[in-house]
């Protein structure tokens, strides 16, 4: 029989009773073979904490793993309407346009979409990228919790190219990226070319961020850039109040059925 750490214990029964929705220590403790009483004291922790609650025996997701989920189906969200909003950024300003999510300390790919002259852009779909190169990426990071940045920098740093930056400079850049609301980046990751940023806020996080990426003949004036962030910024508002009314009719549907459990 295999045998598990604490912390994996803790995650099985996590994930049992978010996938079953009401959950009994017996019933968790027999399927995931860990003694009853070993069971309950970790159920006695999780209710302690907030990620179950308990009523007459009958334990369900609490405040905290809800929160938890919620952030799962933010990310279903938006791989679900990531296509089409990029696409509209496409058709405004006929460049590669991708969405970026961060998973812990490095940026992901969600969403891609290319215009037929597509600049051969470095970041495929599901790929991981650091969080220091590239204006997506560090958009992320100049909101990710500060020890996601301690982190980072403490980290090795890739050089994907002579322009991608040392720890200092991606240090001070992250205040003027949180300052202006946007990020730009010239030949950081695929020489001669040239991307922009902008953050997809949910409260106060940035959930995704938006970046085009183009070569630097076509995007490099200071023209473009303004015209794209108009776009971008626009895509990203629009987005954001997307999320926004999603969070709302999660959070109702947990009120109504709180309601329904104390009736």
């Amino acid at each position: 029989m295999a045998t598990h750490t604490s912390f994996e214990r803790g995650l099985m029964i996590l994930a049992e009773i978010a996938d079953s929705g009401d959950a009994t220590v017996e019933g968790v403790a027999l399927k995931l073979g860990i003694p009853v009483s070993t069971t309950y004291r970790y159920f006695r922790q999780l209710r302690e904490r907030g990620f179950v609650q308990e009523d007459a025996g009958i334990y369900r997701p609490g405040h905290a793993l809800l929160a938890l989920t919620g952030r799962h189906l933010t990310q279903s969200h938006l791989a679900e309407v990531g296509t089409a909003v990029l696409k509209s950024i496409v058709d405004a300003v006929g460049e590669t346009a991708v969405m970026v999510i961060r998973v812990g300390t490095q940026a992901m790919c969600l969403r891609r979409a290319e215009p037929d002259k597509a600049f051969k852009y470095t970041f495929a779909v599901n790929e991981l990228l650091p969080l220091t190169a590239g204006a997506g990426p560090r958009t992320l990071l100049a909101w990710a919790p500060s020890d996601v940045v301690r982190q980072v920098l403490d980290g090795d740093l890739p050089r994907f190219t002579e322009n991608s930056p040392s720890a200092e400079q991606i240090l001070l850049s992250l205040a003027q990226i949180r300052s202006s609301g946007w990020a730009v980046s010239r030949g950081e990751l695929d020489p001669g070319a040239v991307s922009v940023a902008v953050p997809v806020m949910l409260d106060g996080e940035a959930v995704c961020a938006l970046n085009v990426a183009g070569p630097e003949n076509r995007c490099g004036s200071r023209a473009w850039l303004n015209s794209t962030l108009k776009t971008m910024n626009e895509a990203a508002e629009n987005l954001a109040a997307s999320l926004g009314s999603l969070a709302s009719r999660r959070t109702t549907r947990e009120v109504s059925d709180d309601a329904q459990n104390s009736a």
